[in-house]
């Protein structure tokens, strides 16, 4: 399951967000600290190609892929230092699998902003140095061990404490950690740490009802524009809290006429989630049977046993084969029986790479 924790600024929509994710009922009434515990909640995945195998398969029940959003309350500048409530529950999303930074790009006299004038970038760069603070004292901690490991003459920790020691000057300058361009290796090394400023970033920009029909404000290009100067691995999706609140709040078969009427043809935290599901490399593929219809989240690149292993870690060990068809094929052909007969089901072995919408039948032995 995708996890994504939720963080920003007081006041830029983050709680507004989260509501409309998950219809949960997290405070988003207009003044800082609001939320005060930390808010999880479960998210369908998005895909229609779920609805339309449960229909020809016609199984018992259909599950979709679900990604876990963790909302913390708002941080302010300082936050590393104690200042404000939202440093707290940092750890709340240390187990995440990347970030979603909130940042207001829309201008309302009746909404304050914690720090004034309303400034994305500025905004941007507040977090992530409390990010990094929060980071620095993980490291900080964890390096005085690893130093007296080291001097011990212990190989795994004199392993270890050049990449530490890379980290700590990085972080002690307030910044994040992607900038290191760490190596898979040096990740694995620090991952036990759960740092932040290594997590991937989607920056939701929340912006006014004008923007969203491609009316692009300054705000926005603002924050675009130093994302890619960064280098970050990240990237901006624009949404409306408001309008997303009330979609959220109109019953499903009216939405798809709201948002036309907007200009849209999806609804902006849909966007979010698929954004997410890019960023991170996602893929979907589909198990079907009389039972049950389901979609599996895997990485692109993810091999047949390594799919087969997000069900069970039996059906990885065990793995013998996997029958799979193609989507297409196997709607076109109306099912499994059809599909066989007109030969588009293929029999797929240990090195075989999981394309998305993969419809697939896993053979294995334990």
């Amino acid at each position: 399951m995708l996890k994504l924790g939720i963080v920003g600024l007081p006041n830029v929509g983050k709680s507004t967000l989260f509501n409309a994710l998950t219809a949960a009922a997290a405070p988003a009434e207009n003044y800082p600290f609001c939320t005060v515990d930390p808010n999880v909640g479960i998210v369908e995945v998005p895909d229609p190609r779920l609805a339309k195998l449960a229909e020809i398969v016609k199984p018992t029940r259909a599950v979709p892929a679900v990604v876990q959003f963790v909302d913390i309350a708002g941080l302010v500048k300082g936050a590393a230092q104690g200042e404000g409530l939202g440093n707290k529950f940092l750890a709340n999303i240390r187990e995440t699998d990347a970030i979603v930074h909130v940042v207001r790009c829309f201008e309302d006299p009746d909404v304050l902003h914690v720090m004034g004038a309303v400034d994305p970038v500025r905004d941007r760069e507040v977090i992530e140095f409390e990010l990094a603070l929060a980071d620095l004292a993980s490291v900080e901690k964890r390096l005085d061990r690893v130093q007296r490991a080291a001097r011990a003459a212990d190989k795994d920790a004199r392993t270890e404490l050049p990449v530490l020691e890379r980290a700590h000057a990085l972080l002690s300058e307030g910044r994040g950690l992607w900038e290191a361009r760490l190596t898979s290796d040096e990740q694995a090394l620090l991952a036990p740490l759960g740092l932040l400023t290594v997590k991937p970033v989607l920056y939701a920009a929340n912006v006014s009802d004008a923007e969203l029909a491609g009316n692009e404000g300054p705000h926005l290009r603002a924050l675009r524009q130093a994302v890619a100067r960064s280098g970050e691995h990240a990237e901006v999706v624009p949404f409306s809290a408001k309008i997303e609140a009330e979609v959220r709040d109109l019953p499903p078969e009216d939405r798809a006429d709201f948002l036309a009427s907007l200009g849209l043809e999806e609804a902006g935290l849909d966007r979010v989630i698929h954004a997410g599901y890019h960023l991170l490399g996602l893929q979907t593929y589909f198990t079907a049977g009389e039972q049950e219809v389901r979609a599996w989240t895997i990485h692109r690149g993810d091999t047949a046993p390594k799919a087969a292993g997000v069900i069970h870690t039996d059906f990885e060990r065990g793995f013998i084969r996997a029958e799979t068809a193609s989507y297409d094929d196997f709607v076109g052909a109306g099912g499994w029986k059809g599909a066989r007969e007109r030969g588009v089901v293929r029999s797929e072995g240990k090195e075989y790479v999981v394309r998305d919408g993969d419809v697939m039948l896993f053979r294995f032995n334990v």
